[in-house]
């Protein structure tokens, strides 16, 4: 007989692979890219967020390229071939709003030159610009807990303009990006800024590291090095779906930094950013990995332009082993459900913000606890009044996974109470949801990349 965990698992997995709709490509002639896109993969490329599926699927829905003419279907393998394919000038692709499909081969370098050489730092660095130097000037021992100013903090920002145009790539409207098995990009931020219904599939982001983190003297007690690039970053874009990718640092945690002014040197920001007036998000199927900051849903405390934006819905990702922002949310009505939680180590500090005017709805998701981590220390007050959660299960370390009400548990052990009602009842979700006992199986056979059939 069949173990009972055993079968539902398998029930979960047939209920929940179900495939966005693909969209025939129009007649056109066919590009020498395209005919390098096998058949198979370009039908897969081509899918739309299933219906239903999430905040992206409000209204029209989100499409991405599946609307591509022939001719707008490329095959990338290096930073400059996907420069080109996003429309040919990395300064004004954000503009470019042809529907188009790119498959991403292998490794894409964010320092990758266009002639194939790597860049380094130093190579993007201003010339009135060192870390030593810049370490010596700003010295809170020596210039005080005050912004850096001067010569040396104008190179600084000099050369993270340099970097910005090498590493930040800007993805235009009706844009769908998907990875073959084992495509990577690293090194690199996808900016997706005021680049409505785009879909980004199938891809491990690694490493996108800042070369010039700038030091924030006033940042909290005793200041913190504060970075600039997110793997992903949304921002004034609507209908955009992030589907069954991988976020990690690699060989490159925050962890194996330098400290400096007492604090470390950190020089990852987040790994998937929803801001400034974006909306209507879904992240799906994605694992996130070993990473400090992940994913800030609402970039100011400001009552102004967010209100009534950021809505965003995560389900059925794993974020594991990782600190914070998982995420932190302001404003926006946010679903978190069926995501498992696989957290641990010293330096873990919150799972879910609840931040200024902050609506969000946890339902069904599963957290594993590591030594020293209770179910008190998942939620985190940022400013906001109430939460929803619902049917989550914890299993802390050395104990049986059973039921636990989260607003009650962090209540217990904080001032003041959180609210146990967020205010509304989210509506968009395909598919059944799981029981949360499930999703571990789940989500660890099918979330990050290389899980499609690419």
């Amino acid at each position: 007989m069949r173990p009972p965990l055993l079968g539902a698992t398998l029930l979960a997995l047939s209920l929940l692979l179900t495939p966005g709709a693909a969209v025939a490509a129009p007649g056109a002639t066919t590009s020498a890219d395209a005919a390098d896109v096998p058949r198979a993969v370009e039908a897969l490329a081509r899918q739309t967020l299933p219906a239903g599926d999430g905040w992206a699927a409000d209204g029209v829905g989100t499409t991405g390229g599946a609307a591509a003419g022939a001719d707008q279907v490329h095959r990338v393998r290096t930073r400059a071939e996907l420069v080109r394919a996003l429309g040919g000038d990395n300064a004004t692709n954000r503009a470019n709003a042809t529907p188009k499909v790119i498959v991403v081969d292998g490794v894409v370098d964010g320092f990758e030159a266009d002639d194939g050489a790597l860049r380094s730092c130093v190579d993007l660095a201003d010339p009135a610009y060192s870390l030593e130097a810049y370490l010596a000037a700003y010295d809170p021992a020596v210039w005080g807990r005050v912004k850096p100013a001067g010569t040396l903090e104008d190179a600084r920002v000099r050369s993270v303009r340099n970097q910005t145009a090498q590493t930040q790539i800007n993805v235009g409207p009706n844009t769908t990006i998907v990875g073959l098995r084992g495509a990577t990009l690293t090194g690199l931020t996808l900016m997706i800024d005021g680049a409505s219904n785009v879909i980004v599939r199938n891809l491990t982001f690694d490493d996108a590291r800042d070369c010039f983190p700038a030091w924030s003297p006033t940042d909290g007690d005793a200041g913190n090095w504060n970075s600039q690039y997110d793997q992903i970053s949304v921002r004034r874009s609507e209908h955009v779906w992030i589907d069954h990718n991988t976020f990690t640092d690699g060989d490159n945690p925050d962890s194996a930094q330098p400290t400096y002014f007492g604090r470390p040197y950190q020089v990852h920001d987040g790994s998937l950013d929803v801001t400034h007036t974006a909306s209507l998000v879904t992240a799906s199927w994605n694992r996130f990995t070993g990473r400090d900051k992940l994913m800030l849903i609402g970039s100011s405390n400001t009552v102004g332009p967010d209100v009534g934006r950021l809505k965003v819905t995560l389900h059925h990702n794993l974020f594991d082993r990782v600190l914070q922002r998982l995420p932190r949310v302001r404003f926006g009505q946010v679903d978190v459900y069926n995501n498992w939680y696989r957290l641990a180590g010293a330096d873990f500090e919150y799972a879910i913000g609840v931040g200024v005017q902050s609506a969000v709805h946890a339902e069904n998701n599963y957290f594993s606890l590591g030594a020293g981590i209770t179910a008190d220390d998942l939620l985190y007050d940022w400013g906001g009044t109430a939460i929803t959660t619902r049917g989550n299960w914890v299993r802390a370390d050395g104990d049986r996974p059973r039921p636990v009400d989260l607003v009650a548990a962090y209540n217990a052990g904080h001032d003041p109470d959180l609210g146990g009602d967020a205010g509304w009842t989210p509506t968009l979700r395909a598919g059944r949801v799981l029981p949360a006992p499930v999703v571990p199986f789940a989500v660890g056979a099918l979330a990050g990349a290389d899980r499609l059939p690419l």
